[in-house]
């Protein structure tokens, strides 16, 4: 396999799953239809830097080691699985509190909110505490990786494409959640989306904890 095939058959396969909506998608909506575009940004920068881990540590070698032993996987998979109902629940108990009348008096939307770095980090918790993402490279980066080419070199090229299909992906997402944002000055819309999310990343956290 030439190094171009293996760069747009991986790109082809990576825009798939990057393009089905998981909870990636609900964070990057959620918070950037908020209005905190600063902080949208920053959990995908944050996802990103989870899928370069990934990305690097397939690359040596280390994820294999993890998905060898059924012990760890299984460790971070409740770890993961704990701090993902952990964010839905608390995102779901929010909603059922007062909710202030107008933006201004909002603590959730003021600016020391909006930050880069918070988002950056639940991103990047978000993504590394995931073993199905190591798992899943530790299956699909190595049948792209052509023979005699070095899979440190080749395994970073390949997630470097991962990266920059999430990256133009997210942006057509907060943009399009900038529609959103109008709609959502209400406090009852707000609470409807907060309990979408939530949902959704409880749902995600409980089939991660009973998933074999």
């Amino acid at each position: 396999m030439a190094i171009s095939t293996a760069l747009w058959s991986f790109a082809l396969v990576v825009g798939l799953l990057t393009l089905t909506p998981g909870l990636d998608t609900a964070l990057i909506l959620r918070t950037s239809a908020l209005g905190r575009r600063r902080r949208a940004w920053g959990v995908v920068l944050g996802i990103q830097t989870g899928t370069l881990l990934w990305g690097a540590f397939t690359s040596l070698g280390v994820t294999a080691l993890l998905t060898a032993s059924h012990l760890a996987y299984t460790a971070l998979r409740f770890i993961g699985a704990a701090y993902l109902i952990w964010m839905g629940a608390r995102m779901l108990r929010d909603t059922f509190r007062e909710l202030p009348t107008s933006d201004a008096n909002d603590p959730a939307l003021a600016a020391g909110t909006d930050s880069v770095t918070g988002g950056w980090r639940q991103g990047t918790l978000t993504n590394l505490l995931n073993p199905k993402m190591g798992a899943f490279y530790v299956a699909v980066l190595p049948q792209f990786i052509p023979p005699g080419t070095s899979h440190f070199t080749m395994g970073l090229l390949l997630t470097t494409v991962h990266i920059l299909i999430g990256l133009l992906w997210s942006a057509v997402l907060i943009g399009f959640a900038r529609v959103l944002h109008g709609w959502l000055r209400k406090s009852q819309a707000r609470r409807l989306l907060d309990r979408i999310t939530g949902s959704v990343i409880g749902v995600f956290g409980i089939r991660l904890a009973l998933s074999n």
